[in-house]
């Protein structure tokens, strides 16, 4: 008799406050306004939620200049820089702002060290849309490192008069070994508290540290361009631990669960919990199944929507 392969699901998993946010809002703009809607990039970075947009109407474009005149847009959660905002704003487009508030609050953090008159030295992934919002919102533009190699080779104008942010969807584990190095070059230099990196990156993280400890492969529900999902497959993978990033349940491959005894399955922070359960059927239709939920944080984070769509105020 096939031993019963035993899966452990994540805590936290999935949908952060940040892409509910966001993806509610989309949806009450269809509600409130009639589609179509036009959202610039994608809404979150997950496949299905795009497609499943799509159906209901909202249409994604790259650039403000392919929206219709007088068009309902939605700015995603990753947040746009200066001169995007700008551009709609000349159009007297009807916007709707989703960007993730703590998004918003490294911009905020950027633009009042600029204020000071530092140079700003932005954590991040070249070509991220947050990253590239986020150096929109400084006028003198930053200087971007991906890791501790790229701080060496760091050219400043004034190393008494620097400050640093990081992307929301790098960890603190993703950006101490490189805070700490721009501390040792530059002992001057300021920044905000650890505390202020993303909650919901940080604990999925710590998630799959626990899953990893206990599963023989880890599966990361999450779309190939979700920043935040692909760390949580090399995470895992760090550890000593096999680990797949899959969309969902169509990418699995029965071969992965012939002679081992467990599979941990978490999802990244733009991933629906019903993709989870999805692959959770899947795998039990390959062999017989135990279930059991990893201890972990329990979320209950709520981000206030914007009053273009409580009916407070409408966009037009």
């Amino acid at each position: 008799m096939t031993n019963k392969l035993k899966i452990i699901l994540a805590e936290p998993r999935g949908f952060c406050a940040g892409v509910d946010r966001a993806i509610e809002i989309v949806e009450r703009a269809i509600k409130l306004y009639g589609a179509p809607v036009y959202v610039r990039h994608e809404i979150v970075h997950n496949r299905w939620v795009v497609e499943d947009l799509k159906a209901k109407g909202v249409v994604f474009v790259q650039e403000v200049g392919e929206i219709p005149d007088g068009a309902i847009t939605v700015f995603s959660a990753h947040g746009i820089s200066e001169k995007v905002e700008n551009s709609a704003r000349l159009r007297e487009l009807p916007v709707i702002d989703a960007t993730c508030p703590l998004v918003t609050k490294v911009h905020k953090e950027a633009q009042r060290y600029e204020a000071e008159d530092r140079q700003i030295i932005l954590i991040g992934h070249a070509g991220h849309p947050e990253v590239e919002g986020t150096s929109g919102r400084v006028q003198g533009g930053v200087l971007l490192v991906q890791d501790v190699e790229d701080v060496k080779k760091l050219e400043v104008k004034n190393s008494d008069k620097l400050a640093y942010v990081t992307q929301t969807t790098l960890s603190v584990d993703d950006t101490k070994d490189i805070i700490t190095v721009l501390k040792a070059r530059f002992p001057a230099i300021i920044g905000p508290e650890l505390r202020d990196i993303c909650y919901a990156t940080q604990n999925r993280q710590n998630a799959v540290r626990d899953l990893a400890k206990q599963a023989d492969l880890v599966l990361v529900v999450g779309s190939a361009n979700s920043s935040n999902s692909n760390r949580l497959r090399d995470l895992a993978i760090e550890i000593g631990v096999a680990a797949q990033l899959i969309d969902d349940a169509r990418n699995l491959i029965p071969e992965w669960f012939d002679n081992i005894n467990s599979v941990g399955i978490t999802a990244g922070a733009s991933a629906p919990e019903h993709l989870v359960q999805g692959v959770v059927k899947a795998i039990s239709a390959l062999r017989p199944t135990n279930i059991e939920n990893l201890a972990g944080i329990s979320e209950n984070t709520r981000f206030k929507l914007p009053p273009e769509v409580t009916g407070e105020k409408m966009v037009r």
